[in-house]
């Protein structure tokens, strides 16, 4: 992928223009492709699904987790260093796909038909076993990142920059002490919403009382070694957690809120897939990492489905003449540490969609 701004291709008339904080793109709205066509497939596809394909997949992967929480307790139950280091790195993974990856399926509806059984889980894994407040990931996530992706002031993925520190800090440090600050983050953010407050406040310090009390009683820690073994296990996967949610949206085109394109267009232009990862399709979920295209136009889809429609939203998209972007891991790390200014610190060249008739 090239380090400027991808053009669109040469079947969808795109005529850019550009001054130094402005880009215009005058597209044919003739010419955009009709969603409502990728969508009738798409539906088709899920409806002829197994519920195993729909959901049974990602609830496997939540059970088999919940089932290494304990394996890796045992581990670290071990006077040998490098099997304890073992256990706190498969605790870390298991970590991440419960209030990682299914906290935001559940967020979006999408591991279980049943509302109640939703809602309660979103709490479960979120609030009691994540330490992160549900109703704030919702405010943030479903009620903001997605019906404003990549529109200015919005959902442009601004949260995620920190522009007083350098790049190497920011790309391979500050990540790790993401444990330590989500709390008092969560806190701040929720103060004043008093239901959220309370909900967060009965279930944050069970879950931590819990995950203290298996950590002592099974491991053999003490309360302190208790407290670090937590903090470190919550930090393995901080890092590539931090990268994803940079690499698929910033560098990318960001709207003004007052042009902002069809949703099609919208999301194809400003969103990026990474490849398949056998790692963290697991453990952050496909619709996160190599599906994050497809996640966006069709949020209510699990990881399994967002794996499955893949082969059509990505035909649609190119058949129509809309970029789908793609990049490697490694290529957008590089391409963040050597353009951090440009990305991470100045503000964005601001995208203006101007449809014609």
């Amino acid at each position: 992928m090239s380090k400027s701004r991808p053009k669109a291709s040469k079947e969808l008339k795109v005529i850019e223009g550009k001054d130094e904080k402005n880009v215009y793109d005058y597209v044919s709205l003739k010419e955009l492709p009709n969603f409502a066509e990728l969508n009738q497939q798409v539906t088709k596809l899920v409806d002829s699904s197994s519920w195993w394909d729909r959901h049974g997949v990602d609830w496997m992967i939540l059970f088999l987790s919940f089932g290494l929480v304990f394996v890796a307790l045992f581990l670290m139950k071990s006077s040998n260093i490098q099997t304890v280091a073992l256990g706190v790195f498969v605790l870390g993974c298991c970590h991440s796909t419960i209030a990682i990856k299914t906290a935001h399926l559940v967020q979006h509806g999408a591991l279980c038909s049943s509302k109640a059984l939703g809602t309660f889980m979103v709490y479960f894994v979120s609030d009691l076993c994540g330490s992160f407040s549900g109703d704030l990931g919702y405010d943030i996530h479903i009620k903001v990142h997605h019906p404003h992706t990549n529109i200015i002031g919005l959902g442009d993925s601004s949260t995620w920059k920190v522009p007083f520190v350098p790049s190497y800090l920011y790309m391979f440090v500050v990540p790790l002490f993401l444990p330590v600050v989500t709390i008092p983050i969560v806190l701040k953010d929720i103060w004043g919403k008093w239901k959220s407050l309370l909900t967060y406040l009965i279930l944050m310090p069970l879950g931590l009382t819990i995950n203290l009390y298996l950590l002592m009683n099974i491991s053999g820690f003490s309360f302190w070694g208790a407290v670090l073994c937590t903090l470190t296990y919550r930090a393995v996967l901080a890092i590539p957690y931090i990268h994803v949610n940079i690499f698929q949206h910033i560098g990318l085109a960001m709207y003004s809120p007052k042009s902002r394109p069809k949703r099609i267009y919208q999301m194809s232009t400003g969103v990026l897939n990474l490849p398949r990862n056998p790692f963290l399709d697991y453990t952050f979920g496909h619709a996160i990492v190599s599906c994050h295209i497809e996640h966006h136009l069709f949020p209510k889809l699990s990881d399994n489905m967002c794996l499955k429609i893949k082969p059509l939203v990505t035909k649609f998209i190119k058949e129509n003449g809309l970029p789908y972007y793609e990049d490697t891991y490694m290529n957008r790390m590089w391409m963040f540490i050597e353009q951090y200014n440009e990305l991470m610190v100045n503000a964005p060249p601001i995208s203006h969609f101007v449809g014609i008739q």
